[in-house]
């Protein structure tokens, strides 16, 4: 496993206890009595080191190269998934996945951003920055779900849109606005788990949902705390200071209105059990397409609409003439 920088602790005191556990099983000592004391220290440090989670590490935690992707999701929660290809202009955008599936018998459409595992599958994912034929798959895949009545759920996991010249010359930022826009009226269910990263235009190009959900160590924010740090202080090494200006955690972004939920992880990141993570998305998702699925189509899209528009408070001063 790889131990991030605020981990090595954790990691260092892992080792000693294997290597404990080693010796014991080699030279037949009886130090369980040794070993249990380690157990209760490591686990006394696990909770101190993660209950007190900084937003720049929870963001480390987000991007962890062993945590779960959509693909990984997918196949913990729903059954029969069924994959759809292609925007029907252009190509077929790695970065996103989307396609047909069943969550405990009932019949949805999910979709989501993909990184890779390998340099190799990053470079054919673009590391889940999606192109402009990605968001129109996605709105493609959609629009299906409206025709056969289908709720959607949409895992974001994504630093930010591409960046790339052939993604702007094919239209990147018309492509996010016009999803943006018909998002806000598609007449079905929509639930978004944040599952990582939540970057900017990126994510919300698949993510004007009914009911938003972040993961306990993901984020959701209009720029990365890199990109951030870059524009006010001109250096990527403020990173840690533009993540606390940000506001950018889940615990956060609830307490400001912004997001529905906050979903649950293993101790550690979702990582260090996958089946517990993808158990409770799983019952945060059911819950809320349930809900959803009860409301008339024209009551589901103003609540969608009225969602929206009253996050933020527009503070208007009005100045005397001099």
């Amino acid at each position: 496993m790889v131990a991030l920088d605020f981990e090595k602790p954790i990691a260092e005191l892992e080792k000693k206890i294997r290597e404990l556990k080693n010796f014991t099983a080699e030279k037949h000592i009886d130090l369980s009595g040794e070993t249990k004391r380690l157990e209760e220290k490591l686990e006394r440090l696990r909770k101190d080191i993660y209950g007190k989670l900084t937003p720049w590490q929870r963001v480390q935690i987000s991007r962890h190269p062993h945590r779960p992707y959509t693909l990984d999701y997918i196949q913990l929660i729903l059954k029969d998934f069924v994959e759809i290809h292609g925007d029907r202009s252009f190509r077929d955008d790695r970065a996103i996945v989307a396609g047909f599936a069943k969550l405990d018998g009932q019949k949805i459409v999910v979709m989501g951003h993909q990184k890779g595992r390998d340099t190799k599958e990053n470079l054919v994912r673009t590391f889940g920055c999606a192109h402009p034929e990605g968001y129109r798959k996605a709105l493609r895949v959609m629009e299906l779900a409206q025709k056969f009545d289908l709720p959607v759920l949409i895992f974001v996991d994504t630093p930010g849109a591409y960046p790339g010249i052939g993604a702007e010359e094919r239209g990147q930022a018309q492509a996010i606005a016009w999803n943006l826009k018909m998002m806000s009226g598609i007449r079905v269910p929509l639930v978004m788990v944040v599952i990582g990263e939540g970057g900017s235009g990126g994510a919300l190009g698949i993510g004007v949902a009914d009911r938003v959900c972040v993961m306990e160590n993901a984020y959701y924010s209009v720029i990365s705390p890199e990109g951030c740090a870059a524009i006010l202080w001109k250096s990527s090494a403020k990173a840690a200071e533009a993540a606390e200006a940000l506001k950018l955690t889940a615990q956060d972004l609830l307490r400001f209105g912004v997001i529905d939920e906050i979903i649950k992880e293993p101790l550690g990141g979702a990582h260090h059990d996958p089946e517990d993570a993808a158990k409770n998305i799983k019952a945060c998702a059911k819950k809320h397409l349930v809900e959803l699925m009860k409301l008339p189509k024209d009551e589901l899209t103003d609540l969608r609409y009225r969602k929206f528009r009253h996050m933020g408070h527009v503070l208007e001063e009005t100045r005397g003439s001099r």
